[in-house]
């Protein structure tokens, strides 16, 4: 009998001595879970709707003398160059009504920067995760070329179109808020927006699980059907391509999705260093996806460029050409659940 009781008192003192192994990982883990989900509540919470009715377009205009304002429309047009024009089968600015992929995988994002907030359009971008999922906008949507600082509150909501509100659980999907933005060093450094910044105007943000609720933990490309290929680039100067967004300036009131559709061509006015089509949104559409070799009966079609700015007084768009420098960009983010800046390319 002693050497029974012994050796049963020996079992469990060494079951004790291995619980916390066991155990750990799964406290982590679920404080992990935690704060994720209050971090995702208290964005959704800051969102009131005086802050989303305050929440203006971060967009950018250059003007004749070659400056940027950061403005959707402004107050004195030049005539500047800036190349391009009309295409065969060109749409300069149309509502999307053909349905597909294209509404459920782009909608609008907010934000707030310098203690202001702010409203951008952006689009779902595949990754090769199994929990968090990628956003692709343009980097003046997720980070301060001035103050050096990226973005705070970031908020994603798909679908925009079909429950105009960024009331989570009134939206078809419901909301995604970011646990980390990426942008590449050549945006990050440029000091202001001028020529350098538009050549890296892209970004990444990573979103962990989302919804209608704070305790939603869904996978957003899981949610909406998939998410959009990325090429580096995926299409050539001339090529033609499908933009979207959301504008919310002028004759357009931010609340459905917009397209055009056109040939690219180079911006002379920038050292032909980025791309342009004629199309007339405004502000609200920055990051909104440029799309090639896009099917418009399914909606699909891979990203190439996204919208970044225009000029004054002139119809067209503009935007960065895809490269490997945007594919540092999404490969750091593929792998990340923070801030970052990525090098290379």
């Amino acid at each position: 009998m002693r050497r029974s009781r012994a050796a049963v008192a020996t079992a469990i003192l060494t079951i004790l001595a291995l619980l916390p192994l066991a155990v750990a990982p799964v406290a982590a883990g679920s404080g992990s879970d935690r704060a994720e989900r209050a971090e995702r509540a208290r964005v959704m919470a800051y969102w009131t709707a005086e802050r989303v009715a305050n929440a203006k377009p971060r967009d950018f205009v250059r003007s004749a003398n070659g400056t940027f304002s950061p403005k959707a429309k402004p107050s004195n047009p030049g005539k500047p160059g800036g190349g391009g024009g009309g295409s065969t089968g060109a749409v300069t600015g149309a509502s999307w009504t053909k349905g597909g992929a294209i509404n459920a995988r782009s909608g609008k994002v907010l934000f707030t920067m310098g203690g202001s907030q702010y409203v951008c359009s952006a689009a779902v971008v595949a990754d090769t995760r199994t929990s968090n999922s990628l956003v692709v906008t343009a980097a003046h949507c997720a980070y301060d070329e001035v103050a050096k600082q990226h973005a705070s509150n970031w908020m994603f909501v798909p679908d925009f179109d079909a429950s105009p509100t960024f009331t989570c659980g009134s939206t078809k999907y419901g909301c995604w808020t970011a646990v980390g933005l990426v942008v590449h060093n050549g945006y990050a450094t440029a000091g202001g927006f001028n020529t350098q910044a538009t050549v890296h105007d892209y970004a990444v943000a990573i979103v962990a699980g989302g919804g209608k609720t704070t305790t939603s933990t869904q996978q957003l490309d899981s949610t909406v059907g998939g998410a959009f290929a990325i090429g580096y680039p995926a299409a050539s100067t001339g090529d033609r391509i499908y933009a979207f967004g959301y504008p919310a300036a002028g004759k357009y009131k931010g609340k459905d999705l917009v397209y055009c559709a056109g040939n690219t061509f180079n911006d002379t006015n920038n050292s032909n260093l980025t791309w342009g089509i004629a199309c007339n949104m405004t502000g609200g559409s920055s990051g909104g996806p440029w799309l090639a070799s896009f099917t418009e009966s399914t909606g699909i079609g891979t990203l190439t460029s996204l919208n970044s700015y225009g000029y004054s007084g002139l119809s067209n768009m503009y935007g960065p050409k895809f490269d490997s420098k945007t594919q540092a960009v999404w490969t750091l983010a593929n792998s990340s659940t923070s801030n970052g800046i990525a090098t290379g390319g």
